[in-house]
């Protein structure tokens, strides 16, 4: 699936951020001044951390912003997926994700006012419909669309890997009814291949569900797309054969105490 909101799409770029040696009582200005309720902090620039309202009013009142800063913070690529940075914000219990470059520079930051946005304008049939369009014109056929629920054991996955981080996260959108159908094209009567929403599939999986609700992309000609010659490729021909991560981070998901660690291992 192509065409996924980005965080880049939703994030506040004009980002003021603050040094780790600013007086507290300039902070206190700044978000009475703003009406922001908390900076990142930048050092030679790269991010040590975010100072916030709440670190002021909870803490031990220091100096400076390095004493009272929170300094393991969760940051983010502008390449992440809207709904994976709304995933980590809602698990992390963050409301906001600083952002930054390959080097941690501060480029924007995303807050639970950016993604509530992003859901209000997010229209899964027209992700669906896009990936139809795609589909007729590159194999030159026609397509319908439903809405039903598919068997787990007729779905044949994509996808080599998942992680098991964002499996707790679509187990808790499943219990709760909040997951979106996955997308699949069907094969045949008992088989559809499945080509977005590996993670719920997974996550539905483990939970002993025997069936997912999906959007089911009929063809109406006997094909083998690109993507399933590719899992064959890499031996991927059932939910067996997914990969689940589970000592990784997303990829485009970083704590800033890990960057510390590997600062202080570059310099030693």
């Amino acid at each position: 699936m192509t065409n996924y909101k980005k965080v880049k799409d939703y994030m506040t770029r004009d980002v003021i951020t603050v040094t780790p040696d600013m007086p507290i009582s300039e902070i206190k200005d700044m978000i009475k001044k703003t009406g922001h309720d908390g900076f990142p902090v930048e050092k030679n620039n790269q991010i040590v951390g975010i100072i916030t309202a709440s670190d002021i009013l909870t803490r031990d009142i220091t100096p400076t912003v390095e004493g009272m800063m929170s300094q393991d913070i969760v940051i983010a690529n502008e390449e992440l997926d809207i709904n994976d940075a709304s995933r980590v914000m809602f698990r992390m219990g963050v409301s906001r994700l600083p952002v930054t470059n390959e080097k941690f520079k501060v480029v924007g930051i995303i807050t639970n006012t950016d993604i509530l946005r992003s859901h209000i304008e997010r229209s899964t049939p027209e992700k669906v419909n896009q990936f139809r369009e795609t589909l007729e014109q590159l194999y030159g056929l026609k397509t319908c669309l439903t809405e039903n629920k598919v068997p787990i054991n007729y779905l044949k996955p994509t996808q080599d890997k998942v992680y098991a981080d964002e499996l707790e996260g679509r187990k808790y959108e499943i219990e709760r009814g909040l997951a979106e159908p996955i997308i699949v094209v069907k094969k045949n009567k008992t088989q559809y291949l499945v080509v977005d929403g590996h993670h719920r599939l997974v996550a539905s999986n483990q939970m002993g569900n025997s069936e997912i609700s999906a959007y089911v992309i009929t063809l109406n000609k006997d094909i083998k797309l690109g993507i399933e010659k590719t899992a064959e490729k890499n031996g991927i021909f059932s939910l067996k054969d997914i990969e689940i991560i589970e000592d990784a981070q997303h990829p485009l998901i970083a704590i800033t105490s890990s960057l510390r660690k590997n600062s202080k291992a570059i310099n030693e």
